[in-house]
């Protein structure tokens, strides 16, 4: 299991439109073989962040989906990013 989280600092005034845009990659990840989970979300105290959060069941199926990856006009928002890669040995309840 796959753990992705982290957060993007996005161009003043462009929160909106890069959510708005992710759209349609959340809905493919979402359909995609080997996704548990995929949000992209507004920050609720920051108006620059994007947080996200996505769950895989392997490295192989995270690496398909990246294949088709966000095109570079919505990243062209982005001014940082702080995301990483968690591998999970075990799950259980909370």
């Amino acid at each position: 299991m796959l753990i992705v989280s982290g957060r993007l600092q996005i161009r003043p005034g462009h929160r909106d439109a890069f959510l708005a845009d992710s759209t349609d990659a959340v809905a493919q990840a979402r359909a995609a073989a080997g996704c548990h989970d995929f949000v992209v979300a507004a920050d609720p105290l920051d108006p620059d962040r994007v947080n996200v959060y996505e769950r895989w069941e392997t490295a192989a199926d995270l690496e398909r989906f990246r294949g088709q990856g966000p095109s570079s006009e919505s990243m062209s928002v982005v001014v940082s990013g702080d995301v990483s890669r968690y591998e999970i040995a075990s799950v259980g309840p909370a």
